[in-house]
């Protein structure tokens, strides 16, 4: 592997996905050439995204949750507190990755991160994501754009899993749903979050810089605040 690229990595904190989903396509309409790629971390207040191709019928009903038409590729997720979601703002072209490549990358590391915790996790190449036992644990849709990624995933570890029986997850009906909490204890976010970083540097061409670790606010982080 050649030179790393440094990614500024951003912890925003608990958020409203209509405020990131704006602030993430602005990021990328602006970026030039030279600009750092980044990842974003965030914890969302609960919502129903749904993708491009998503088709109504996947939502069975949303009980006073949020439904939120997103340009992500896939069907209807669940985003809510306890999730740890990723948006990978990256130039693949700089970066040398296909689409295909970037996905099976943050598949790869979230599979080695869990087995990190005893938990062996698998890939399905037909419905992108990251399964235990049949039960879906991390989510993926993307978005490339003038060959720059946003959007990116969300991996349950300790949430509210009752939401996704409102919904086909994924586009898929009966489609049970996990996470870290339930198979092996684990709960902390914020280790999850650290120890996945180091399996993304493992799987991409890449160098995480963290950005605010001592709490202040970037105008990034204040524009997507809850």
């Amino acid at each position: 592997m050649g030179a790393r690229l440094e990614v500024v990595v951003r912890d925003l904190g608990r958020t409203r996905y209509r405020k990131v989903f704006r602030a993430m396509r602005a990021f990328t309409e602006a970026r030039r050439q030279d600009s750092l790629d980044e990842l974003w971390f965030t914890e969302h207040a609960p919502v129903f995204t749904q993708g491009q191709a998503g088709r109504p019928e996947h939502l069975l009903g949303a009980g006073g949750i949020e439904v939120v038409q997103s340009d992500r590729g896939g069907q209807i997720t669940y985003h809510g507190p306890g999730q740890i979601v990723g948006y990978l703002l990256f130039d693949i072209s700089r970066m040398g990755l296909t689409v295909r490549q970037l996905i099976s990358g943050v598949e790869e590391a979230i599979i080695a991160l869990l087995d990190e915790f005893g938990v062996t996790a698998a890939a399905r190449r037909a419905a992108p994501g990251v399964y235990v036992d049949g039960a879906k644990i991390a989510a993926l849709g993307l978005r490339v754009r003038r060959g720059c990624s946003y959007h990116g995933f969300a991996f349950n570890i300790d949430m509210d899993l009752t939401p996704f029986a409102r919904i086909n997850p994924c586009g898929m009906a009966g489609l049970p749903v996990t996470q870290l909490r339930d198979l092996c204890g684990w709960r902390d976010l914020a280790i999850v979050r650290r120890r996945l970083v180091a399996q993304l540097e493992r799987v991409y061409p890449i160098k995480a810089r963290w950005s605010d670790v001592v709490g202040r606010k970037s105008g990034i982080q204040a524009a997507c605040s809850a």
